[in-house]
């Protein structure tokens, strides 16, 4: 994506051809700036304290994660150690353990002396398949929109409601649910998009809106509660959201408060579509209420705002009374009945399991 002139992914290795750089997500929308990974443990900080977020940004990054450890040390022993290290920074999003599977089967195939060279040749193969996948969902969620736009009221764009950010920033490039949008955007098709806050990390007001503005989407902040108001008014046409675990049978665990956004469209009749790489479907579970663990992050979180002064400088500040506290569930799970249907990079499917099947037949062998 194009930022200040310059095309941009969200991750690319420095000049050095080692050293791995990221986009600072944490100093947006207010200062773009990039940090450089030298080290494994460089790289599960930046996962873990979100200086890069996203399912699948989350595994490319594990991925360069791996290869900058082989730099240093290559055994059996150091492999081990930098799977476990990386794979408990970030507990939900099931991108980071499928990348570090993938790596560590990679790695373990060659001999130490060949595994720092494999390393990177396989992490850069996962972001760039990561830039193709996404492409692709934009392609068929764009089939939907131009579909659903030619029946919608001319006298107004049609209208799109999205939660967190699923964007460029969340993947390697285009995205997941902004994908669409974007390619729907350069088709000329009249597109608005409302901008969920996304309480307490607010990616949708920092990150979501700044990616739409950065590509000229015209688009709208909500506060999170916003949402069902303007479905009961007729201003939603459809719902286009991402997820960072879709287990077989099409339940989807997202940001919290997606589950209460699809709540909203089903009874209003707003169709309700989630946007994925077939990465982020863990085959292994079929009950996403029981089996996806929800991660739980800090209070500080929910209990304190960092925003830009007037004398433009980053501060935080504290929101709660002193002593009260807080619970921060970083995500839930919408069940699949709530679900319209899933964009994928080989089209549209059911959210059920006879669906995902459909389009990925040869998932018999990972479930």
């Amino acid at each position: 994506m194009r930022i200040n002139g310059r095309d941009y992914r969200t991750i690319w290795l420095a000049d050095d051809g080692w050293s791995v750089v990221v986009i600072d997500q944490t100093r947006l929308p207010h200062f773009f700036e990039v940090q450089s990974l030298e080290t494994m443990p460089a790289a599960a900080a930046a996962i873990r304290d979100m200086i890069v977020r996203g399912a699948p940004l989350i595994g490319a990054t594990g991925a360069y994660g791996m290869a900058l450890a082989m730099r240093q040390d290559a055994s059996d022993g150091a492999v081990a150690e930098a799977f476990t290290v990386l794979d408990a920074t970030r507990p939900t999003a099931v991108n980071l353990r499928w990348a570090l599977e993938r790596m560590r089967r990679r790695l373990l195939a060659h001999p130490p002396a060949e595994r720092a060279a494999a390393a990177y040749a396989e992490a850069a193969a996962i972001a760039d398949e990561d830039a193709a996948v996404c492409s692709d969902i934009g392609d068929h969620g764009l089939g939907l929109i131009a579909l659903r736009a030619a029946k919608a009221p001319r006298d107004r764009p049609f209208q799109i409601l999205t939660h967190c950010n699923a964007g460029w920033l969340a993947t390697v490039d285009w995205g997941t649910a902004l994908a669409p949008i974007y390619k729907a955007h350069r088709q000329g098709i009249p597109v608005h998009v409302w901008v969920d806050e996304t309480r307490p990390r607010n990616q949708g007001a920092s990150l979501t809106a700044w990616e739409l503005a950065r590509e000229g989407v015209p688009h709208t902040v909500i506060v999170d509660n916003a949402g069902g108001h303007l479905m009961q008014h007729g201003m939603v046409d459809m719902c286009i959201v991402g997820t960072d675990r879709t287990t077989r049978t099409g339940d989807v665990c997202n940001k919290i408060g997606t589950y209460l956004k699809a709540l909203a469209a089903s009874d209003n009749g707003v169709p309700f579509y989630v946007a994925l790489p077939s990465s982020t479907i863990d085959w292994r579970i079929a009950d996403g209420l029981s089996e996806i663990p929800i991660e739980e992050r800090a209070e500080h979180e929910v209990t304190h705002l960092t925003g830009l002064t007037e004398a433009g400088v980053l501060q935080t500040v504290q929101l709660t009374p002193a002593g009260s506290r807080a619970v921060n569930y970083g995500f839930d799970v919408t069940p699949a009945r709530l679900v319209t249907g899933l964009i994928t990079e080989r089209g549209v499917c059911a959210a059920s399991e006879a669906g995902i099947r459909g389009l990925f037949p040869e998932a018999e062998q990972a479930a």
